[in-house]
């Protein structure tokens, strides 16, 4: 049976009601106005209807209801412009020309319901999420937009999927036009699938966080941004550097905030001639008495070479909450009270020293033009008779 006869009595009708209760131009505008206005602020306040906490209903079917909700006045709305612009006809003409029946128009309705339902669940799909990573603190913030992300694409497909279904579509012929068109994407986009791969390898093994203070490679920073193709890190010299995933999976990567703290060692040479015991106990007093440092791990003075002008000793302290700030602060602070308490007790810290020796020379090199080059080849050279000088 044709859709057309039927629109025309039910629908057709009924919108065109609505034609001639606005027959003015700027009354539909008005009315267009309202309604896109109406959809609009529906489409932005349907977040915050999605985080409303009603008690006794659930929040998964609270979440559910909205989106239904929000599909049916988005339908409603359209009906409604359609209707007040006279356009009802137009419409059902568009369904008499392709020859669509009750078929074509249940598939319409609900390939259309099905794609407005999909757009609408994306925020169902982020409360739970949120839901189920909210109980697990060791899911990161990163970690959940990424989720998010995949189930978001796997509710577009699985929508397109069905829609295709529906239509009667042949998926075999779209699947395999898909894998061909996957191996020519490969092949000229190696490194950005390197990158998107090298992402979702970082998001599960976790070696670093959002604020974290890393190295990688060359560049050392606070890392700002992890997203699956780069890693944007800010130096400390106040540049942004975006780093590929592939890269930073490939590079040896250094986390000094991952364990909530930093040894920070400084070595200090003291003279030969000084007690290096003494010097390691006037060091290790000089750290003490710092309030950056931490008291456990307690600080430490070792005694690490035999130098060519002193014995170095090693001054390792620790701090916690590392940063950047925080370990050139402690460390100047650690030379300052080390150099004062050395000069307090006349320990010197030698420059760089050498012994020079010297020997005489013993006609081994003589330089040309000098005096005894001279007289030593008048010696060495022969006479007219055939001798020589030293004969």
């Amino acid at each position: 049976m044709a859709l057309t006869p039927i629109l025309l009595q039910g629908g057709v009708s009924a919108l065109s009601e609505l034609a001639e209760a606005v027959p003015s131009f700027t009354g539909r505008a008005l009315v267009t106005g309202a309604v896109i206005f109406f959809v609009t602020a529906l489409l932005a306040k349907s977040d915050e209807l999605h985080d409303y906490d009603l008690p006794g209903i659930p929040s998964a079917l609270w979440s559910l209801l909205v989106s239904l909700t929000t599909m049916t006045l988005a339908t409603a709305a359209a009906a409604v412009i359609v209707g007040v612009w006279g356009q009802a006809e137009a419409v059902a003409s568009v369904f008499e020309g392709y020859d669509l029946g009750y078929d074509s128009f249940v598939k319409l309705g609900l390939s259309v319901l099905l794609v407005v339902g999909a757009y609408t669940m994306t925020g169902l799909v982020r409360r739970l999420v949120d839901e189920v990573t909210a109980a697990r603190p060791a899911v990161s913030q990163h970690q959940r937009e990424i989720a998010f992300r995949i189930a978001q694409v796997f509710l577009y497909a699985f929508t397109i999927a069905i829609v295709l279904a529906i239509w009667e579509v042949n998926l075999s012929g779209i699947l395999v036009g898909a894998g061909f068109l996957g191996i020519v994407v490969g092949m000229a986009a190696r490194q950005t699938l390197g990158a998107l791969l090298a992402g979702f390898v970082l998001m599960f093994s976790r070696p670093f966080e959002i604020g974290d203070w890393i190295e990688v490679g060359d560049h050392e920073g606070i890392v700002t941004d992890i997203t699956i193709v780069n890693t944007r890190i800010q130096t400390f010299d106040g540049e942004y550097v975006m780093v590929p995933n592939d890269v930073v999976s490939s590079e040896s990567l250094i986390n000094r905030s991952r364990k909530g703290r930093l040894r920070i060692e400084v070595e200090v040479g003291v003279d030969y001639d000084a007690d290096p015991e003494r010097a390691a106990e006037l060091a290790l007093e000089a750290v003490e008495e710092l309030d950056d440092p931490l008291n456990v791990p307690t600080p430490q003075v070792v005694l690490k070479q035999f130098a060519d002008s002193a014995i170095i000793l090693g001054i390792r302290v620790w701090i916690d909450r590392p940063s950047a700030r925080r370990k050139w602060r402690t460390q100047t602070a650690v030379i300052a009270a080390v150099k004062d308490a050395f000069e307090s007790a006349d320990i010197k810290i030698p420059f760089p020293q050498r012994e020079l020796m010297a020997r005489q020379e013993a006609d081994g090199f003589v330089v040309a033009g000098d005096e005894r080059e001279s007289e030593h080849r008048r010696q060495t050279e022969p006479t007219p008779d055939g001798g020589s000088d030293d004969a």
